[in-house]
């Protein structure tokens, strides 16, 4: 276990546990400061989550420890030693070198989701049968959406991109469901909307399947989701970074390919036309 990102323990600990919206939002505070985790006391944490300290205690007792203590000292003997907390080479560090280093970190705990592919592999095929499909993404996750929803649009013959919020969201999900849609990829990263929370839930509603990938399994659109992939984020800067979910939805875009027999022969057919057009400097 101690050999495994601090997120990804993290991770395991909370995997199966019932957990009520407020313990949810206890352990999705954790991973996204799972370095720091386990040197929190519980007034911190409980600042931290924006939760009262007694909750906290009662999320620790939800885990299966006497108490908070417990829970921390539990947190402190699985990590390693020289992990941040306990200062070491990383102090030596400035704070533009920390957040690379904590991307990169953000980075090998995605390669070691990625070594089961069903999910990847599951989502690329319902976005695949998909059609239209949409790809929502408002507010920091906006860029991720039209990122996504760009390539997308290259193999996927209708890719319709949600970006904004207002009144004509769910008017937009109704012509989509109309038209045919079965899946919505979403992009819900912090500080999560209540807008894309709602639009989710209103989604499945109306039948649509939800692929999400967030920062977190613990994101509060986790509860509005069919299929959640976690891509974590980077706090160390002013505002956070998302290396790893946009790689994520690059992963995503490789397997929506892999379930679109005329993908190959779309992208040779735009390369062949930018080719006519002049449209790149070689």
């Amino acid at each position: 276990m101690s050999g495994s990102s601090p997120a990804a323990r993290l991770q395991r600990l909370f995997e199966g546990q019932r957990l009520t919206p407020t313990q949810r939002r206890i352990a999705h505070s954790m991973v996204r400061r799972a370095a720091d985790a386990p040197f929190l006391s519980s007034v911190e944490l409980a600042e931290l989550a924006g939760v009262s300290q007694p909750s906290v205690t009662r999320f620790a007792v939800a885990l299966g420890f006497d108490g908070y203590p417990a829970l921390r000292k539990h947190l402190r003997e699985a990590t390693p030693a020289g992990s941040a907390g306990e200062g070491g080479a990383e102090e030596e560090l400035n704070e533009y070198q920390q957040a690379v280093r904590a991307e990169i970190e953000n980075l090998r705990q995605l390669s070691d989701l990625l070594a089961d592919p069903a999910p990847v592999e599951r989502a690329g095929r319902l976005l695949a049968g998909s059609r239209p499909l949409l790809v929502l993404g408002l507010r920091a996750a906006s860029s991720q959406a039209r990122g996504f929803g760009y390539f997308a649009a290259k193999v996927h013959p209708d890719v319709r991109v949600l970006d904004e919020g207002g009144s004509m969201l769910h008017d937009r999900v109704d012509a989509a469901r109309r038209a045919g849609a079965s899946a919505l990829m979403c992009f819900a990263l912090p500080r999560h909307p209540r807008e894309v929370v709602d639009a989710l839930a209103y989604a499945r509603e109306q039948g649509l399947t939800v692929v999400t990938v967030a920062d977190s399994a613990f994101a509060p659109v986790a509860a509005h989701s069919d299929l959640l992939i976690p891509g974590a984020v980077g706090t160390g800067l002013a505002f956070d970074t998302a290396c790893a979910p946009m790689l994520l939805g690059r992963v995503l875009l490789e397997a929506m390919c892999d379930g679109l027999p005329e993908a190959q022969a779309r992208l040779e057919e735009f390369d062949a036309r930018a080719a006519a057009r002049g449209l790149f400097v070689d």
